[in-house]
């Protein structure tokens, strides 16, 4: 019997072809998606991609330059090779740190300077980026918990971290690891896309190059060549020719005040710009700063720049051509210098003097002079330090300097006339002391010239009386005069003379001196007449003599006479934008033929035998002035020693000096004020006359000298005179060029 063999039926199982399906229908999706990226959707992709951000950085440039009025270059830009660092958008504080400590291989970034702008927060900071692990541990398991339980935020635990490190692990970096840290706070502290200086002091040759020759390994690092404020009449130990008064810009470190912030961010600055912090760099910010160059950087999408491109160059700041005539301004601090040295012994509380010198027809500030003893914190010694600053924020009981004003006043108000006599005698009121003038028995019938020139203190309290009313005195009787009327009047006129009033100076912080209020006692007001009630500074002084040398015009003083565009030429001075002209700010209201006759009086103080200047002034110049004495408590910086013991300081005696030349055609006021110069009964040292009398010399031995050169300033474009004494910046390129 034959068997049949069974053929086998091949099948597949349902669940194989379930799998076939889902995996057909997954392709299926998986085409139908790359067909609608690709197609639907991909040219916004590739947009996307593509996909650039234009972001512009503001560059900063060099600040103008400062001139005296006979262009000689006073301030200027020295210019330094500087190490920076610009950080990308995407910048991680590992990719940062790691370039620090490439670049701290290459440069020293470990001076005494550098180490001081750590912070203890920059130390823990660090210490934490490098011991995580160590850092980690100072958190409790339970204090984990809570942050995962949302009880602690991570900006807690942090906290918790830097308040965990001790003293010793702050202090355990190496000297290196410093250097690294110095590099890193400094790369950390700027803004995405805005260069960050890293180095820009004591930047060695070598150190340039090397890091020059490495920059493809180091991203985000470039040199170029930074810029330093300097003044050419700085000396040795850092004091500068009328440094106060010029004042001071912030450094690339310190970048915007703090308390001026807001301000300056509103205006378009960036926080690490570096911009006049006080006084004339301050007041003169607009002008100085310049106009910044602007770079416009191609960003992808993550941050990376793809392109640079210089959308607008920068330019310098604007020039100041100042009305301050240096080589007058030196000569005169040497003069108050000598005099202070020389009258200082056997003079305790002596310790600065003033001298302001104006031209009384334009306001031209020709000098702004002041020195003063003050103790070095380095070395512990007195020195004589600039404080110009003096002339305008400091104000002392001026004493009879302002009698010419008083005089004036009893004109105006109709309580004497040019020419009246009265009796100097010592004057006695009910229950109070005898009131008289510096001659112990009086100097009997004097006219008001006589009374200025020999200086009569009664004259000018009869004067005060009849103002408040009072036209007669009576031995033994009472003062009794309103005082509220008269101090009112008598300061209403000294205002238009300047003295009580701010001048009007082109420059921050002016006082406008200390005015007593109404005065306690009516016999104040007789004070008043001869300068010992008020105080006032000694530009207010020099502004009213001025007032008095022109004829009764009240000229706003400035500092600033000229602005000018920046040159492309080192040596030469650009044309002129804006040229400072006289101001009157008021006129006296007095009749000119009494000025005239004040005026004679003036001529007198100095010139006639009898008057308190005579003898000292050389005759020579044709001064007239008037000299002021003034006694009173001391109230300088020891005071408080006394107040502090429950003692009265010692009575001291300020001597002034306030005058013009030549007599009868005036193109120079001075006025000269030596606080505290002498106490007690101790002789006069006269020193505010020898230094008068030396100032005047000096402005005319310079005029005469330079009349001599036959100096031109008649042209627009001019020379600059000492180009070659310092090394400054030229334009905001990455050039520099010899001083201007």
């Amino acid at each position: 019997m034959k068997k049949t063999k069974k053929k086998k039926r091949t099948h597949v199982p349902l669940r194989m072809n379930m799998l076939f399906f889902v995996v057909f229908v997954l392709f299926s999706c998986l085409i139908l998606r790359l067909g609608i990226v690709q197609i639907v959707h991909g040219q916004d992709y590739k947009r996307e991609i593509a996909r650039t951000e234009d972001v512009t950085v503001d560059t900063s440039v060099p600040r103008g330059k400062i001139y005296d009025r006979n262009h000689k270059l006073v301030v200027g830009n020295k210019p330094l090779n500087a190490i920076t660092y610009t950080r990308s958008k995407t910048t991680s504080q590992e990719e940062m740190l790691n370039e620090a400590r490439k670049l701290a291989t290459l440069i020293k970034k470990d001076s005494p300077d550098d180490l001081k702008s750590i912070t203890v927060r920059d130390r823990k900071d660090y210490w934490i980026m490098l011991h995580p692990d160590e850092a980690k541990a100072k958190i409790t398991d339970a204090e984990w918990k809570k942050l995962k339980d949302g009880k602690l935020s991570d900006s807690d635990i942090y906290q918790m971290q830097l308040d965990r490190i001790t003293d010793k692990e702050i202090n355990s970096f190496s000297k290196q690891q410093l250097a690294v840290l110095a590099i890193y706070r400094e790369m950390s502290s700027g803004y995405a896309l805005s260069p960050q200086i890293i180095k820009n002091k004591n930047v060695t040759p070598k150190e340039f190059a090397v890091v020059n020759e490495n920059l493809s390994s180091l991203p985000g690092v470039d040199t170029t060549t930074d810029w330093e404020r300097y003044n050419v009449f700085k000396s040795d130990t850092g004091d500068a020719v009328l440094g106060s008064v010029l004042g001071n810009v912030s450094s690339s470190k310190e970048g915007l005040p703090k308390e001026l912030v807001d301000y300056y961010l509103s205006r378009g600055y960036s926080r690490n710009d570096r911009v006049g912090k006080s006084y004339l760099e301050y007041q003169y910010e607009d002008v100085l700063q310049g106009q910044k160059e602007k770079v416009k950087n191609k960003t992808d999408k993550s941050g990376n720049v793809l392109e640079s491109e210089v959308v607008s160059k920068g330019k310098r700041g604007d020039d100041l051509v100042l009305s301050i005539d240096i080589d007058l301004q030196q000569q005169v601090e040497k003069i108050i210098e000598k005099e202070l040295a020389k009258n200082k012994p056997g003079h305790r509380f002596l310790d600065r003097a003033f001298v302001s010198v104006m031209d009384p027809n334009t306001g031209d500030l020709l000098t702004m002079a002041g020195k003063q003893y003050v103790t070095d914190p380095k070395t512990g010694k007195t020195v004589l330090a600039d404080y110009a600053l003096g002339n305008m924020t400091t104000s002392y009981s001026p004493g009879s300097v302002v009698k010419a004003a008083t005089v004036l006043t009893g004109y105006q108000t109709g309580v004497i006339h040019p020419g009246e006599v009265q009796v100097d005698q010592p004057l006695k009121f009910a229950g109070t002391k005898v009131k008289k003038s510096w001659t112990p028995y009086g100097m009997g019938p004097i006219s008001d010239l006589t009374a200025l020139k020999r200086s009569s203190n009664v004259y000018m309290m009869l004067i005060a009386m009849k103002i408040g009313g009072q036209y007669t005195y009576v031995p033994n009787g009472s003062l009794s005069i309103n005082k509220l009327d008269a101090i009112k009047k008598l300061r209403y006129n000294f205002n238009q003379f300047g003295l009580g009033v701010k001048t009007g100076i082109d420059l921050p912080g002016e006082s406008a001196g200390y005015g007593g209020g109404v005065p306690k006692e009516s016999g104040n007001v007789l004070d008043f007449a001869f300068g010992q009630y008020d105080t006032y500074t000694p530009l207010q002084l020099v502004q009213y003599i001025s007032t008095i040398a022109n004829g009764g015009y009240r000229i706003q003083p400035h500092i600033v006479k000229e602005i000018r565009e920046p040159s492309e030429k080192s040596d030469e001075l650009g044309p002129i934008i804006d040229e400072i002209q006289p101001n009157v700010l008021n006129t006296l209201s007095m009749k000119s033929s009494w000025i005239d006759h004040v005026k004679k009086g003036l001529w007198e103080v100095v010139n006639e035998q009898g008057g308190t200047a005579y003898g000292h002034i050389n005759k020579e110049y044709k001064v007239a002035g008037k000299t002021g004495t003034a006694q009173g408590l001391y109230d300088g910086p020891k005071a408080s020693e006394y107040w502090k013991r429950n003692e009265l300081p010692p009575m001291t005696w300020n001597v002034t000096f306030a005058g013009y030349a030549p007599y009868d055609h005036p193109e120079v006021a001075i006025s000269v004020v030596v606080p505290w110069s002498y106490e007690g009964t101790q002789a006069d040292p006269h020193v505010n006359l020898e230094i008068a009398d030396q100032v005047f010399k000096a402005y005319f031995d310079l005029k005469k000298k330079r009349e001599k050169e036959g100096l031109d300033k008649s042209n627009s474009t001019q020379k600059v005179e000492n180009a070659k004494d310092a090394k400054i910046t030229n334009s905001s390129t990455n050039t520099s060029s010899s001083a201007q």
